[in-house]
Formats: C-alpha cells, structure tokens, sequence
C-alpha cells in the first residue's frame, strides 16, 4: 500500500546545475540551483527556477542570458558552495579557482573546469510563487573532448554527473547502465 506523502517538490532525483551570470557590473558569479532540467526539444530549452532574493536572479534580469553547467562528481563540494554563498559578499569562483570563461554566443560566463555547459538566452519568465522559472533556449552546448564518446556524444560515465534528493539534502553519483531508450519496451508493442 502506498502512503501519502502529501503535495511537495518531490522529483527523484533532481540534477546538480550550476548557472553562470554576470552582475550589473560585469563580475562573473555562478550559483546552484535546485530546481532545474529540460523542457523543450524545439527549440532546445532549459528551465531553472529561482527566488527573487538571488543575486543571480538580478543578473538573469538584467543580462537575459545564463549558462548551465552539469556538476560532475569531482566538483560537487564546490557545487555545493556556490549554493549556500552569496556573490553579492564574496567572489566564489576565486574562492574555488575555477576560471570564467566569457560565453560565445550568449552574455553569460562558463566555468572553464566544468566538463559540460550550456548557453541559453532567456527566452520566458514565468512568475510561479516563491520561484521565478526562467527558460533559456540553449544556443549552444560545450563538452570537454575527454568526456566525449566514440560518435561525439557526452559519455555519461565520463562527465560523472551528480543528482540531489532535495527532501533529505543527499547528493548521488549515477550508477550502472541499465539499458537502452526507447528499445528496451519496444518488446512490449506487440502485445
């Protein structure tokens, strides 16, 4: 018998991203968001949701562009920093020595270290609650070439990406491949 849990931000998991801006001053500042994934095929778009009292929240505003980086296992306590400080007090990329990287085609910093990041434009703003949704039409998606596979492609087992379990505050590690999309329940077509 399933137990009621009651109405929560309960997806299991949710992806570690770290988004990119720049201030009203051109500063370089990235922060964690909880709240993040796809949500669009074409055009290609993201969504982060985040509160109004964020610094990157005015910087998203004001620049109309940010980056989203996949956090890889190797960076996750750094991952986890950029979430809990605040680039209105401290410079957090000096704080951790990631290098800024200016974006090519969008007006928003990527973190050179980071082995996957996407440039998004913003394309909507959608005012939910306590959270602000931004959706960004990725313009472009960069990936280190050591993480990539044999056809070109992110190899997740390389990337190592991390996920969240917002209601325990757990960070995961991907575990084993499980099978194929779209072709593991093609068996059950026939039926």
């Amino acid at each position: 018998m399933k137990r009621s849990l009651g109405a929560s931000t309960m997806v299991l998991p949710a992806p570690v991203l770290v988004i990119g801006t720049y201030d009203k001053d051109g500063r370089p500042n990235v922060m964690t968001v909880a709240w993040g994934g796809m949500c669009c095929s074409s055009p290609p778009c993201v969504n982060i949701a985040l509160r109004k009292a964020t610094y990157s929240y005015e910087s998203i505003m004001e620049r109309k562009a940010f980056t989203v980086h996949v956090t890889p296992e190797r960076y996750l306590s750094e991952a986890d920093y950029f979430g809990i400080a605040s680039g209105r007090d401290v410079d957090k990329l000096a704080v951790t020595g990631f290098t800024p990287v200016r974006g090519d085609l969008v007006d928003a910093p990527y973190i050179k270290e980071f082995p996957f990041v996407m440039e998004c434009r913003l394309l909507k703003v959608v005012e939910l609650g306590l959270h602000t949704q931004f959706i960004g039409e990725i313009v472009d998606v960069k990936a280190d070439e050591d993480t990539l596979d044999e056809k070109g492609m992110p190899d997740i087992e390389k990337v190592r990406p991390t996920v969240l379990v917002p209601q325990i505050r757990n960070y995961y590690a991907f575990g084993k491949k499980l099978g194929k999309a779209f072709v593991m329940g093609k068996k059950l077509l026939k039926k």
